[in-house]
């Protein structure tokens, strides 16, 4: 049976996540160290995982409003004020969603269609520019530059819009990179942003996982709040990857879209993660701190291993992973990445999986466990050596 004339074309044209390629190679093997997938290795703290396990013994296992239970709506808010500075409506601009990569979908589907024009930073998380074309909109790829610590400039900005410009995605902290954008980075675009009347998808959802310098939400930029619809989630901060739960904040005439389109495709996110979110934003600021030190630790152990190998990597400001060059080895990032892989067993994800901007580069998470990470950097370094000789 040809089953091709049944299926969508452009779900069929589009490519499978490069992420998981070497992640499922890397699974059928014996003895592998996997730095290839972004997913802490801390388990959700036990006061979160406590309420969700007592609201499943008070029998709260109905389906909770399409939007979220009214008490996380509100205590997103309170969040968002308290951490960032920016004020929302919990009973008009909240959408909670089944992880924050609903709410990407959900915005895409609600803001873009046939004939708009997406810009889409890169490198970046796979998601953007597949899920833009399944719109109908045309993705529009912006390279940043490794020069500038992958941060998006007002250059590379206005050289890209067109009269069919509609969305910007600002996708900072930056996965791959761990770029990050500082206060004066997003108020240099915010004019540009205001000129050319663009909305933005603002996917902030390692926002937490900041070094150095306080994490800054685009929506706090003056004039830009009623342009952007900002997506975060509790993967990443709290250690929730399982508990799959997200959420929207934007301007109340997007989000009543985005709700009607979740209503039909959805319903309602899950019940027990929902409880146990609201214990996360009431009491987990001390977790993500410890989590945030553990990662600072990392992060200053792989990035100045990877320099000392000859692999130039600069310090990353967000998220947990390193982005460091690989060109001096004369391979190309999935050469790279494989040869890798099949001698010493460490898998690592090629920089071109998140667009071609990434080629000569490969993504390295430390949000594994410190003698995980130094094994690993002790096989890639023996790899080193190895090639040079």
């Amino acid at each position: 049976m040809n089953y091709d004339r049944f299926i969508n074309k452009r779900i069929k044209s589009t490519k499978p996540s490069g992420i998981r390629k070497f992640f499922d190679i890397a699974n059928e093997m014996e003895n592998v160290i996997s730095l290839s997938i972004g997913e802490p290795d801390f388990q959700t703290p036990w006061h979160i995982r406590e309420t969700g396990i007592k609201s499943l013994e008070l029998g709260k296992t109905w389906y909770t409003p399409n939007r979220g239970l009214s008490s996380l709506c509100m205590e997103i808010c309170r969040y968002f004020e308290r951490r960032f500075g920016v004020s929302y409506r919990s009973d008009t601009d909240v959408l909670v969603t089944v992880g924050g990569s609903e709410a990407i979908d959900c915005a895409f589907r609600c803001t873009v269609g046939e004939g708009d024009e997406v810009l889409i930073p890169q490198p970046s998380f796979v998601c953007y520019e597949p899920l833009t074309a399944m719109t109908g909109a045309t993705p529009v790829i912006i390279e940043t530059k490794a020069e500038n610590e992958f941060r998006l400039t007002p250059e590379e900005l206005e050289e890209k819009i067109t009269d069919k410009t509609k969305l910007l995605v600002l996708p900072y902290p930056n996965n791959p990179t761990g770029g990050s954008m500082r206060k004066e980075d997003y108020e240099a675009i915010a004019p540009i942003i205001e000129k050319h009347d663009l909305i933005v998808l603002s996917d902030e959802i390692y926002a937490e996982l900041s070094y150095g310098e306080d994490p800054v939400s685009f929506a706090s930029i003056p004039g830009m709040k009623e342009r952007t619809i900002v997506v975060s989630g509790f993967s990443k901060a709290y250690a929730m990857t399982g508990w799959r739960l997200g959420y929207a904040l934007g301007p109340s005439e997007i989000l009543a879209e985005m709700i009607k389109l979740h209503q039909y495709a959805i319903m309602s996110a899950p019940t027990t993660a929902q409880y146990a979110a609201i214990e996360a934003l009431r009491n987990g600021d001390s977790d993500i701190e410890h989590m945030r030190q553990e990662y600072d630790m990392r992060r200053r152990l792989i990035v100045s291993s990877f320099n000392e190998m000859g692999l130039s990597c600069f310090e990353p400001k967000g998220a947990f992973y390193v982005f460091p060059c690989i060109k001096s080895t004369g391979m190309t990032s999935e050469e790279f990445a494989t040869k890798l892989l099949m001698a010493k067993h460490v898998a690592v994800v090629p920089g071109n999986a998140f667009g071609e901007s990434g080629e000569g580069f490969v993504r390295v998470s430390y949000s594994y466990s410190l003698n995980h990470i130094k094994e690993a950097l002790d096989r890639i370094r023996e790899f080193i050596e190895e090639i040079k000789q």
